[in-house]
């Protein structure tokens, strides 16, 4: 039992921090960090208390102890060395939270320590690879670390096929399916956001196109462009191409083809029907049919004014229809009253014809 506290005791190492600025005024240490592999660092406990309240805690139950301890395990010794020494200087260099960096947010976080979680989450940002990024973001949902959260879930989204294929990856699957399950998830969103964010581009780009063949139509038959103008007007008196002649010079063939087209009566013609939907277009927006230019537009202006008097009339045919055939409602005990009371009669509902007879006769 002596040897084996011998060889204990022999294994704890005492590791002196790096000097650092105004470290030659200090008293002597009076508590150890006890590091991983044994490693005894020491420390002044006013320091530690005054930097980290969870550590202020501790320095208040180890005054009660003849030896006073605070245990960091789980880290390399090296990592709590960088981070007493910057709970000491304020400082921490780029080559430190280059190889330190995860162990040091993991610190940081548990003994509340803001200014070092915060360099430290933006150097992890940085450095973030397809590798490492299961770790990472595993150290991020459990250090509340928002910011090296979203870049993490991103890299992801962007390299799923090539983070799929790492152990972290396996690793993950078996140990933590509910956080596979948040990746899963905010890669299957941002997939949707991307298709959303594609069909906006597309409308937006239907509708610049449509609002160009507007203005060019109306620009042909006021103006003229080229060769195409108003009947009305001297072909030498036609302008010159316009600034949107790309669209312009389609709309001039749609309109040569559809005034020499035989089949645009009967509709067979897919250049012919889509000039008729530019000019239904057209007269749905124009607000002056009177003196518009455009063919058709006064036309379809009349057309769209009648269809909606055939549908308001309907609508009040069906209403109306609908309310009579309510009045002649009538419960089994009447009718059978009405029956022995006029018996050899016909029943006035008999002569009711239902709603859709009435709208065939009609």
């Amino acid at each position: 039992m002596v040897q084996l506290k011998k060889k204990l005791s022999g294994q704890m190492r005492v590791k002196s921090i790096p000097p650092f600025a105004g470290s030659g005024d200090l008293p002597e240490p009076d508590v150890y960090v006890i590091a991983s592999g044994g490693v005894r660092i020491p420390a002044h406990s006013k320091i530690l208390a005054s930097a980290s309240p969870v550590l202020e805690k501790i320095m208040e139950r180890a005054q009660k102890r003849t030896e006073r301890k605070v245990p960091m395990l789980g880290v390399p010794y090296d990592a709590v060395a960088v981070f007493i020494q910057f709970l000491y200087s304020s400082r921490c260099s780029e080559e430190q939270l280059a190889k330190y960096g995860i162990h040091l947010l993991a610190l940081s976080h548990v003994y509340l320590i803001p200014q070092l979680k915060q360099r430290c989450t933006k150097g992890l940002v940085k450095r973030v690879t397809v590798e490492n990024v299961v770790d990472v973001i595993q150290l991020a949902r459990l250090c509340d670390a928002p910011e090296l959260y979203l870049k993490c879930m991103k890299l992801l989204s962007n390299n799923y096929k090539a983070v799929e294929a790492t152990e972290g990856w396996k690793f993950l699957q078996n140990n933590d399916p509910y956080l596979e399950l948040e990746i899963l998830q905010f890669i299957d969103e941002a997939e949707s956001r991307k298709k959303r964010a594609r069909r906006h581009r597309e409308e937006q780009r239907l509708y610049v196109q449509l609002s160009e063949a507007m203005d060019c139509l109306e620009h042909i038959c006021s103006e003229g462009c080229t060769t195409v103008g108003p009947y009305d007007m001297d072909p030498s008196k036609h302008k010159g191409p316009c600034s949107k002649y790309s669209t312009c010079h389609g709309i001039q063939l749609l309109i040569k083809h559809f005034g020499t087209c035989e089949k645009k009566v009967s509709g067979g013609c897919s250049r012919c029907k889509r000039m008729w939907q530019l000019f239904r277009l057209h007269s749905s927006i124009c607000d002056q049919p009177d003196e518009c230019r455009v063919p058709l537009c006064r036309q379809f202006k009349l057309k769209a004014q009648q269809d909606r008097q055939v549908n308001d009339s309907r609508w009040r045919f069906v209403g109306g229809g609908a309310s009579q055939n309510l009045l002649f409602i009538v419960s089994p005990q009447e009718e059978q009253s009405r029956g022995t009371k006029n018996s050899g009669n016909v029943s006035p509902r008999s002569h009711k014809l239902p709603l859709s007879s009435m709208n065939m006769q009609r």
